[in-house]
């Protein structure tokens, strides 16, 4: 129970009182699976009173309410990163940077603009609502498990290993969110081959990047098999 609560307080802005998150990463999918669970009540309360594109907004704003938008900033600052840096020193300096600059403000207006459009088509589709959450923080696990911290400073992720994957697959595996794992694995394979190039490894920003390419794949997925 304690490491559930780990897993809940790092990845939300619940407030809860947990010990620290390094054996608790199997867990994130779950907490991934109940915040998609509040989302998909909501849209299930608001869909027969509001027109489904204020719906979608409102589920990605609570989204960002619920999770301190955290993994919005890390695809920011991921996408300064990447776009702006030449060298791994220049990419791990601009990450560090709390501005947003003109790549990270194009990759979060693509983002928001792609949830919105695919959450008000995928209204009528609870299971999708709720299993994107838990695909995207499934998405940590396999990064954590196989790369190096691309940061000389200590960080929660360098505990984090194979058991965490372990258990967070087979909840995964317990729910119909296996549907589209095939390309959220795909996408999380590329980008973590793309950072082990680019960096050297894995950092907390290019995690809640990936975390939301994952979120994308995932929903383009259900929306495709509509």
């Amino acid at each position: 129970m304690k490491s559930f609560l780990a897993a809940i307080a790092f990845l939300t802005r619940v407030p809860v009182n947990a010990p620290d998150v390094t054996n608790a990463a199997g867990w994130f999918p779950l907490v991934g699976a109940l915040l998609g669970g509040a989302y998909a009540l909501v849209a299930f309360l608001l869909r027969s009173h509001l027109p489904a594109l204020v719906v979608a907004v409102f589920l990605v704003a609570l989204d960002a309410l619920l999770t301190g938008a955290l993994h919005y900033d890390g695809l920011a600052d991921t996408a300064d990163g990447f776009g702006g840096g030449r060298t791994r020193e220049d990419v791990l300096r601009i990450m560090r940077d709390h501005a947003i600059g003109s790549y990270g403000g194009v990759a979060l207006f693509l983002l928001l603009g792609f949830k919105v459009a695919a959450y008000a088509n995928l209204l009528d589709y609870p299971a999708a609502i709720a299993f994107t959450p838990a695909l995207g923080r499934w998405s940590i696990l396999p990064l954590t498990a196989t790369l190096p911290y691309a940061r000389s400073s200590p960080s929660v992720i360098d505990g984090m290993g194979k058991g965490s994957l372990i258990l967070g697959t087979a909840l995964i595996l317990l729910t119909r969110a296996w549907v589209a794992l095939v390309a959220v694995f795909v996408v999380t394979t590329l980008f973590g081959l793309y950072c082990r190039r680019r960096i050297g490894g894995i950092t907390g920003d290019t995690l809640g990047a990936n975390l939301q390419l994952c979120e994308c794949a995932a929903l383009l997925t259900f929306l495709w098999k509509l």
